[in-house]
Parts: structure tokens; C-alpha cells; sequence
């Protein structure tokens, strides 16, 4: 081919590829979803959607320039870590990347097996990590009426798992708001708004460096 129908060829394509060009550089970036899975207390019993962490987590991500991200609400109140896996498969189709996982609560509450409780957990951090998706671990606490014994080894329970899976951790995601009668609803388990807000600060202390961790 001459050096003339070359040059002809690249005069008639070139606008087509500094459009194509010009075209990637205008997609929009990828929305980074997180997946808040948990029970009433990600849910926000007692108080609006708009007041529960997840959605106070999401405004405040996106106030420190995390612009394309959404926090997904996957509380439901009443849950044990029983009901994981099968909840997490469903939200499977939503692409999250990283999952705050915040269980365990009603399985201490009623007194069930901790042995139990963390091979339900485990089972739905296997699942995540199969799917890449970066875990934080929520721990949880039970009052000390529960006995020395069960609340150790409750305790303890999410320091292993976050060992043994190489996960991050809120060591405790009631930390100032667990016992403290004005960060919670009359019912002395459950956050008010304020306690929410407490919530989010606990959550973000640990979430963002697995975010800036990504960048």
C-alpha cells in the first residue's frame, strides 16, 4: 500500500479514534458498592433509614470525596449468623466489594452456641473472599450477666475469625454506645440517632484504611 492511501486511511480514521479515545476518558467511574449485612442494628430499629449507620456511613464517605460509592443496607432485624450465607448469595448480584459484616448479636442475646456462631460466620467470610470482596468484621459483646465463660469466648470469637481469615475488625462496633442509656432507644439495646452517629465513627475509623488501602 502507497504511503499516500496510508496517510489518506489515517485522515478518515482519526476522528473515529480520538472519539473513541475521548469517549473512555468520559465514562463514568465504577460505583464502589459496600454491603452492610447485619441485624437490627445495622437496620436501624427504632429510628428512619436516614438516621442508621449505613446511610450515615454512605453521606460521610462521600463528604471525604468517595463520590462514587454506595453503602447497602442489608440489616434485618431478628437475624443470627445462622441465616449468613443464604442472605449474603442474594446480595451476591449487587457486586459489592467490600462487606461489613455485623452478626452475631441475636446468637449471644439468646444464649446459643459461640462454636456455632463462628462456623456460620466463617462460612460467609469463605463465600466473600471466594467472591474478592474485602471483610469487616463487626464485633460484638454480650453483657457480663451472661457469665465470664460465654462472654469471653463470645468476645474472642471475632478476634479469631478475623485472625484465621486475615480480615479487618471493629473491635467493638457498640464501642461509647453499648450501656450508655442516652445513646439508646428506652429499650436499652438499640441506638438512637445519636448512638448511630457513634456507630458510623466506629465503622469509619476501620473502614477507610481498607479504602485507601485499595487506591
Amino acid at each position: 500500500m502507497s504511503y499516500f492511501k496510508i496517510s489518506k486511511l489515517m485522515f478518515l480514521f482519526a476522528p473515529l479514534l480520538f472519539g473513541t479515545f475521548l469517549f473512555c476518558d468520559q465514562l463514568p467511574a465504577q460505583e464502589l458498592k459496600i454491603l452492610a449485612l447485619g441485624d437490627s442494628l445495622t437496620e436501624g430499629f427504632g429510628v428512619e433509614k436516614e438516621e442508621a449507620y449505613p446511610y450515615l456511613l454512605e453521606q460521610t464517605l462521600m463528604e471525604k470525596g468517595y463520590t462514587q460509592i454506595r453503602v447497602i443496607n442489608a440489616g434485618i432485624s431478628g437475624s443470627t449468623s445462622a441465616s449468613a450465607v443464604s442472605r449474603l448469595k442474594w446480595y451476591l448480584r449487587a457486586k459489592p466489594k467490600i462487606m461489613i459484616l455485623a452478626l452475631g448479636a441475636n446468637d449471644g442475646l439468646r444464649g446459643l452456641s459461640v462454636e456455632n456462631m463462628k462456623k456460620n460466620l466463617g462460612s460467609v467470610i469463605e463465600l466473600a473472599q471466594s467472591k474478592n470482596i474485602r471483610i469487616l468484621l463487626a464485633g460484638m459483646q454480650m453483657p457480663l450477666n451472661y457469665g465470664k465463660s460465654y462472654t469471653d469466648s463470645f468476645k474472642n470469637a471475632y478476634f479469631e475469625l478475623a485472625e484465621q481469615y486475615n480480615t479487618g475488625i471493629i473491635p467493638f462496633l457498640l464501642k461509647d454506645v453499648g450501656a450508655v442509656p442516652e445513646h439508646n432507644l428506652e429499650d436499652g439495646i438499640h441506638p438512637n440517632q445519636e448512638g448511630h452517629r457513634i456507630l458510623t465513627r466506629n465503622v469509619m475509623e476501620h473502614l477507610l484504611p481498607i479504602l485507601e488501602s485499595d487506591n
